[in-house]
């Protein structure tokens, strides 16, 4: 393949990317991926969530053929994950990639471009990445945001039909991410399935059209990012009180899940807000600049995790 105009043609949305059926991988006596049963699709694109050992990187691993399972299989285009990825369907950018150094960052793309079945041209593949400016020089001598455009330049060396991100953006400024993201969104249009992991949860919101959390190795959330959030059963309420005040009285405010008082400004999650802010004017204070809205991605990752938490301890 010559250049970049080749687009992959979409599958039918019932046909089968990625199939994990209750994968089981342990090491000594902890379980990092504990009977995980998942499915994805031609076109998605995929946020995957977790606290640090949740069974992210293994998950990923798993799926790259990097390591085996100990019980239950993966399944790659309904294939082995290597028989996939050496057919040229799988690109992969992994956090821990380690770059050759002693090259430039134009013959380490080069040689990229032509391990692959279905390569790009190199030049294009740079463009996209946005480092082509930095073609010429030394491996070693580049940024983390730079190394990590690299990395993604590799794992779109090629017309792949599915690729994995671990951790994309970490080291990128705002505007690299930005267009980072573009870059993906137009993958997956073209019928690409893309799948990240990622500590930030707003990019998992304004990206993803499905996000997985998973928890101790198990998949405990599975939805859209406002299905998640619907899902944690809380909203938040915020507002500003004038002169002293009772904080006794307001962290005993029926159905509150949390609160955090800074000076003046009071801001609570509550798992039914109308009944907060009836008894809020209860207590006789007058709120101003009352909000009350429905939790951000990262709050509702993190009650749903904490929720986890409390019923296993």
């Amino acid at each position: 393949m010559d250049g970049m105009t080749t687009t992959a043609v979409p599958a039918t949305s019932t046909a089968e990317v990625v199939g994990f059926d209750q994968v089981t991988k342990t090491y000594g006596t902890v379980r990092a991926v504990d009977g995980l049963s998942l499915r994805l699709h031609p076109g998605e694109t995929v946020a995957l969530l977790g606290p640090n050992g949740a069974g992210k990187s293994t998950t990923l691993d798993l799926l790259l053929g990097l390591k085996q399972p100990d019980a239950g299989t993966v399944s790659v285009f309904g294939t082995s994950p290597r028989e996939a990825i050496v057919a040229g369907r799988v690109g992969a950018m992994l956090q821990s990639g380690g770059l050759m150094d002693d090259v430039t960052v134009a013959e380490l793309v080069r040689l990229s471009c032509s391990l692959h079945p279905r390569p790009y041209k190199a030049t294009d593949v740079m463009a996209r990445a946005g480092i082509a400016q930095i073609a010429d020089r030394k491996v070693n001598k580049l940024s983390g945001g730079q190394a990590q455009r690299v990395r993604f330049a590799l794992a779109t060396a090629g017309d792949s039909d599915l690729i994995i991100l671990d951790e994309p953006t970490t080291g990128m400024d705002v505007s690299a991410r930005q267009a980072f993201w573009s870059t993906m969104r137009e993958q997956a249009d073209q019928g690409r399935t893309v799948l990240f992991a990622t500590h930030y949860l707003e990019e998992a919101d304004a990206i993803a059209d499905r996000v997985l959390v998973l928890h101790r190795g198990r998949l405990l959330a599975d939805g859209t990012a406002a299905e998640i959030k619907a899902r944690a059963g809380a909203r938040r309420i915020a507002f500003d009180l004038e002169g002293a005040f009772d904080a006794a009285a307001l962290r005993a405010l029926p159905f509150l899940t949390g609160i955090d008082v800074s000076g003046q400004t009071v801001r609570i999650q509550s798992s039914d807000a109308d009944a907060t802010v009836h008894a809020l004017y209860g207590l006789g204070v007058y709120p101003r600049n009352l909000e009350v809205a429905g939790l951000g991605l990262e709050q509702a990752f993190v009650a749903i995790t904490e929720a986890e938490e409390a019923k296993q301890s």
